[in-house]
């Protein structure tokens, strides 16, 4: 019961990510509703073979797939997201405002459509072809470099990154730039219960659907380019850690705080700068993230 919200977790993820939020925003009388996205967990029926298949709209249309199951005829959701999570609302949001209420984003901002090309592109000219995202792009090549390691090594290496710069995966060389790379303790918010979750998951879905998002980037850029110039009317509020890696990619920062940002964003009513707080900020600093979170819901 309550106003529906809708939280849509990044990579390489789970609605598992959201356990916080889930429980929290239940209890304060909201309707949560954390889904595992196409390729993910237990997903099925994507065709991980062919990333032509997720691009930005087909993950746009699962969501309206699923809101249409879910709610009334007419009823506007709350959304909130994270990493990818965050891009695909941003891009609902774009596509169809009228689907939602307000919007919560974390992580990465709204990125307009970009004449110089897709965001794995213009992220290789400014890093390189070991940048993980040029990485990701060969089909099969970085499956076959993650297979050497165990599933909840690979979650362990991600989730606990917490290096402002770039990461980074050279031919035969697995991460650079990783915590994950030492031996070490997992960080505090991340037990060894929750590993096991997302490993035992990776273990049976596999990582291409989350790595296919990325593939399909320059389809999307491709496909979206009717949106150029376009803009997100939706109210929005939008938190990011001082310490994540999106944070500190070339002119992030001086878009975000220097009026880039809002132009694109009209109604983005609050940016949230999270101190001492890397990417995956909703499982780090979960009190604090929902605490945002619900202030601004509270506002509709």
């Amino acid at each position: 019961e309550g106003p529906l919200v809708l939280f849509l977790h990044g990579f390489p993820e789970l609605w598992y990510s959201w356990r916080h939020q889930i429980l929290y925003l239940a209890d304060h009388g909201y309707r949560a509703v954390a889904p595992d996205l196409r390729g993910y967990g237990d997903t099925t029926g994507a065709p991980l073979n062919d990333p032509t298949k997720f691009t930005i709209h087909h993950l746009v249309g699962d969501l309206i797939g699923l809101l249409d199951a879910i709610t009334n005829q007419g009823e506007k959701v709350f959304v909130v997201g994270h990493d990818w999570g965050a891009i695909i609302a941003w891009h609902l949001c774009m596509f169809r405002p009228d689907r939602v209420k307000a919007l919560v984003n974390l992580s990465v901002p709204f990125l307009p459509w970009n004449p110089k090309g897709d965001l794995a592109e213009v992220l290789r000219t400014a890093y390189g072809e070991d940048h993980y995202m040029s990485r990701f792009q060969k089909p099969g090549e970085i499956e076959a470099e993650l297979a050497k390691m165990s599933p909840e090594t690979i979650m362990k290496k991600f989730l606990a990154y917490r290096d402002p710069e770039q990461t980074y995966f050279p031919k035969g060389k697995g991460f650079r730039h990783s915590p994950g790379d030492s031996p070490g303790t997992l960080p505090p918010w991340l037990s060894e219960e929750d590993l096991k979750y997302y490993g035992n998951q990776l273990q049976k879905t596999g990582i291409t659907g989350g790595v296919n998002y990325y593939r399909a980037l320059h389809l999307s850029w491709e496909l979206t380019s009717a949106w150029r110039g376009a803009k997100v009317m939706v109210p929005s509020k939008f938190m990011i850690g001082d310490l994540d890696l999106v944070y500190h990619m070339p002119g992030m920062k001086e878009y975000i705080h220097n009026g880039g940002f809002e132009a694109d964003v009209p109604l983005l009513e609050e940016v949230v700068v999270m101190e001492g707080v890397a990417h995956f900020a909703n499982q780090e600093k979960p009190l604090e993230t929902n605490n945002h979170i619900l202030e601004f819901l509270n506002k509709f």
